[in-house]
């Protein structure tokens, strides 16, 4: 049995770590509570916005839409979002999971570039032959994270359009976690570029739309905001998840750092005992030995 004072320095070892959970937990809460508010706001904006593109893009032919156009699909682009830190559970984890499971299956047949979005993505696709070389998309991935706005969000996303419109790439995915509540998020993988246009269907409520001021003003102006939206709520979707894992990783961690400091102290209490017993025992005994 370790000795009291090994114990002690444990149980304040313990109790540290506790604080510094339980504080992280409660910042972390503080910040979901602004980004559940955002993606809460975007979602159902951002989702009609999506059906409304993508009932246009199959009422336009392919040459009036270049960003519907289906091509060969030879190179293909993943936009792994993840966070700039650690401490948050699987969050990042099951990303790159997701990747390494799409390149192996879906797209095993096609040349992969992974556009990492986060430190934690960088870092995960250091060493793996997918990281894109590509010098014309984002330069700084990391950074969106340190100002989150739908601005930046458009400048990445203006560069994804850009790719794609060049032909560098045949298909862009983006991959990112999408909130569900706090405690738990889903691991997506959506189809950005090119657009997916609605089935065809024979159903009389078809929806035909008129064109105000033009179609062609549409084609230029309202699908490449639309593809920007789409990928600002997915960047605010997984912002949002992260603090959510982060704050039930936070929340797992006191909880059992508190259980650990619950055994401790008991194993103190126990080792504390057998010494004041054995001392008794010793007392006595040298009592009995001057006795005799």
């Amino acid at each position: 049995m370790a000795n009291l004072k090994e114990i002690r320095n444990r149980i304040t070892s313990v109790n540290s770590t506790m604080q510094i959970t339980s504080a992280m937990k409660m910042v972390s809460a503080a910040k979901l509570k602004r980004a559940q508010d955002a993606i809460t706001q975007m979602k159902p904006y951002a989702e009609k916005l999506q059906e409304i593109l993508t009932n246009l893009s199959s009422s336009l032919d392919a040459s009036e839409n270049e960003y519907a156009q289906e091509r060969e699909v030879k190179n293909v682009l993943i936009v792994g979002v993840t966070s700039n830190r650690g401490l948050c559970g699987g969050f990042n984890n099951n990303v790159t999971k997701k990747i390494k499971v799409l390149a192996t299956t879906e797209f095993k047949d096609c040349n992969i570039s992974v556009l990492p979005v986060g430190k934690k993505m960088i870092d995960a696709m250091k060493y793996t032959e997918w990281t894109t070389k590509d010098e014309l998309l984002y330069q700084n991935p990391e950074e969106i994270w340190n100002d989150l706005t739908f601005v930046n969000g458009g400048k990445m996303a203006d560069t994804l359009m850009d790719a794609y419109k060049a032909k560098r790439y045949d298909k862009i995915v983006v991959v990112y976690n999408s909130f569900v509540n706090a405690a738990s998020q889903i691991v997506k993988n959506e189809q950005f570029l090119p657009i997916e246009v609605a089935e065809e269907s024979n159903d009389s409520n078809e929806i035909n739309y008129v064109y105000d001021p033009s179609k062609e003003e549409i084609v230029k102006d309202l699908i490449p905001n639309s593809l920007k939206i789409r990928l600002y709520k997915a960047l605010l979707d997984s912002h949002a998840s992260e603090h959510g894992a982060r704050m039930t990783a936070m929340h797992q961690a006191t909880d059992n750092a508190t259980d650990l400091k619950k055994d401790l102290q008991l194993t103190y209490n126990k080792a504390r005992q057998a010494a004041i017993t054995s001392e008794i025992l010793e007392i006595v005994g040298g009592a009995e030995a001057l006795a005799n």
